[in-house]
């Protein structure tokens, strides 16, 4: 019983679990899907993943050529993404406190439902998106990330369609750093 209440706690977590949340776009021309991500991500060390997610989306139908009354409708969605470990491109700040800023590649799969769905894939549909991401922040806190990649919507038709993210990331707790 101890032993099990030692894995549930929150330091122990935090080695490897973190809150993840952000803001996501299909954008383009027409009806695009405009949201926001909540979710948890967990280090996974299996291949080329390191960092597993699994969030929910909620968001509308936003017609971009339209001057007032561009909205419609509620979207939903549940997205599954591995990210591959950051390619370091540089260290920023002082020395004591560096932030590092590098690229990585995350791989999502998203399932949707909508109502009022003005897209032509209908409603639920599913969509994959590969996202190359440029991410910023402390290797053991809190980090930033903006990602951008096609989207395959696949529904009553295929559809592919170019998704921005922004996307922040926190460790659940802080560990305390050992000299």
């Amino acid at each position: 019983m101890l032993a099990g209440l030692a894995g549930l706690s929150t330091p122990l977590l935090a080695q490897s679990g973190g809150v993840t949340a952000g803001l996501a776009w299909t954008v383009g021309g027409g009806w695009q899907v405009e949201g926001a991500d909540v979710g948890y991500a967990r280090a996974l060390h299996a291949g080329p993943l390191s960092v597993l997610a699994l969030t929910a989306r909620v968001g509308s139908f936003i017609d971009e050529g339209a001057i007032v009354g561009g909205g419609r409708g509620v979207v939903f969605g549940v997205t599954v993404a591995g990210r591959t470990p950051m390619a370091h491109l540089a260290d920023l700040g002082a020395d004591s406190s560096a932030s590092q800023l590098g690229l990585d590649l995350t791989l999502e799969a998203t399932g949707y439902a909508g109502s009022r769905n003005p897209l032509p894939v209908g409603s639920p549909w599913a969509a994959v998106s590969p996202l190359l991401g440029l991410r910023f922040g402390d290797p053991n806190g809190a980090q930033y990330a903006l990602v951008v990649g096609p989207t395959v919507f696949f529904g009553a038709i295929t559809q592919v369609r170019p998704f921005l993210g922004l996307r922040f990331e926190a460790p659940l707790a802080r560990q305390e750093r050992r000299p």
